[in-house]
């Protein structure tokens, strides 16, 4: 079975200016989600679909490849995944007669994912027979304890009988557990990307995966946090 890992890595970054280049213990952030899928027994191959010159340099130097520079239409800041990862898996039928059967989603921002997570996400979809599987982790915070603002008041971001009946002040143990999907791995089968047009599909498969890999690096305070877990990892 022909699996292949894209590494979506746009020039633009409005949070943290070039981002996906930006060093991270040691090495540019993209090296890590090229390493993990590099690693990963069940991938074929790694490539990785950006707008950016600087960035497809990077990228190379680490070992992946980069068969095209994406079209700027599809690297705009509200651009989905679904025409970026189309775009490319329509390219290597079209250029090189290739057509793999799943296709895994590497987002760079997630450094801390390891090669083992990525086979478990694919066997789970193979296992499974859902169309689609994601990583998730326990969630921090419970919905049920949200809150909306509406001007100055605060309203229940749930409207449940159950939350409006006993308020938020719940123990953890009695609320359900609730999973957050991390942005370590997605993996999709072709046909759901190529054929249905989407990312997802109605079956999907949850892979659980560690909270201290979940994270995704949006601020100065992710870096430093993934710093430090990179280190400890390191020792």
């Amino acid at each position: 079975m022909a699996v292949l890992a894209i590494v979506p890595a746009r020039g633009g970054s409005k949070g943290l200016p070039r981002k996906n280049i930006r060093m991270l213990a040691g090495q540019p952030v993209i090296a890590y989600a090229i390493q993990a899928g590099q690693q990963a027994r069940l991938v074929d191959r790694v490539i990785v679909s950006t707008d950016d010159p600087e960035i497809a340099d990077v990228a190379a130097r680490f070992g992946a490849e980069v068969p095209f520079l994406r079209p700027a239409e599809l690297a705009a800041d509200d651009t989905p995944d679904l025409p970026v990862f189309q775009h490319a898996v329509r390219w290597l039928e079209e250029h090189e007669g290739y057509r793999p059967e799943l296709i895994v989603n590497l987002r760079p921002t997630s450094p801390l994912r390891r090669p083992e997570h990525v086979d478990g996400a694919i066997q789970l979809l193979l296992e499974s027979g859902a169309d689609s599987a994601k990583t998730v982790c326990l969630a921090r915070q419970h919905p049920h304890k949200m809150w909306r603002l509406c001007g100055t008041e605060l309203l229940p971001f749930l409207d449940t009988h159950f939350r409006l009946e006993r308020g938020p002040d719940v123990p953890r143990a009695e609320l359900e557990p609730v999973y957050w999907q991390n942005g370590l791995v997605d993996v999709m089968r072709r046909e759901l990307l190529m054929e249905r047009n989407m990312t997802i599909g109605g079956l999907v498969a949850g892979y659980v995966t560690e909270p201290e890999v979940s994270i995704d690096l949006d601020g100065p305070l992710d870096f430093l946090l993934a710093e430090a877990l990179l280190a400890q990892r390191a020792r």
